[in-house]
């Protein structure tokens, strides 16, 4: 296949890369400050078509992500505490300068719900911002001990499993935002990563050293050290993404820290 964005490259490094959950789109982002959706075509050496490009003047991307519908496209930046939500149906860039009652420097890490409901936004110092996905206003806050790197709902949006820098995994019920159990991923010295699989039978935690640990669900809602069904030892600079493939056949885990660091298990 030709690259998906040879219409137009990125002049900075590419943040994210996503197709859009209904139509044969993929979205493009990253440092270069712009956005850009290609369409995307069956055949096999064939230039995707670019739809269009938005530019965020001084807004270097750190994540964009579509909205379960696929209507808008809500991106954050590397250094800002606003974030921009660009909806595709008016074609509007709409900026959202401030969340009432979230007092964070940056926003950067964010999570949108699988029914579309939620956006979870990761703040310092453990703490968790669950936002409704339609007015962006602020529904509850939680916090974790320590800082939490990475946070998966689960397929059915009831719960949340927030991954600490300590390694340790808590689970949010998302309905009463209270934490339903917490336990140490084993061996994690610094969590990085964390997926819930569509069917929602395994937990994967990646880490700081490279391992990824993979559990099943039940076993991480009763115990507090549960054993991983398998530890994936492929890696050997920093896990920064795990994620399951819909059938959850295949796992595929990755680092940014070195080249061609992909792996599918």
């Amino acid at each position: 296949c030709l690259p998906a964005n040879q219409e137009r490259f990125a002049n900075g490094k590419l943040a994210t890369v996503q197709f859009h959950p209904s139509a044969q789109v993929v979205m493009t982002a990253g440092h270069d400050r712009s956005v850009s959706l290609f369409q995307v075509k069956n055949f096999v050496l064939c230039y995707n078509p670019r739809i269009q490009s938005i530019y965020l003047e001084s807004f270097p991307v750190y994540k964009a992500c579509f909205s379960v519908d696929g209507e808008q496209v809500i991106a954050t930046g590397t250094h800002h505490k606003m974030f921009f939500v660009y909806d595709m149906m008016s074609g509007s860039i709409i900026p959202i300068q401030k969340v009432r009652g979230v007092e964070e420097r940056f926003l950067r890490n964010f999570e949108v719900s699988p029914d579309g409901s939620f956006m979870l936004l990761t703040g310092t110092s453990g703490y968790l911002h669950l936002l409704s996905m339609k007015t962006k206003e602020l529904v509850s806050t939680m916090k974790v001990n320590g800082r939490c790197t990475a946070s998966a709902f689960t397929p059915d949006s009831s719960k949340i499993y927030s991954y600490s820098k300590e390694g340790e995994v808590f689970i949010w019920d998302v309905r009463s935002r209270k934490c339903l159990h917490k336990f140490e991923d084993e061996g994690s010295l610094e969590g990085k990563c964390i997926a819930v699989s569509k069917n929602n039978q395994y937990v994967a935690c990646g880490s700081a050293s490279g391992v990824v640990n993979l559990y099943t669900t039940d076993v991480c809602l009763k115990e507090n050290h549960p054993k991983p069904v398998k530890a994936i030892m492929n890696l050997v600079t920093s896990a920064t993404c795990v994620t399951f493939n819909p059938t959850t056949e295949i796992l595929a885990v990755a680092s940014r820290e070195t080249d061609e660091a992909v792996k599918l298990v």
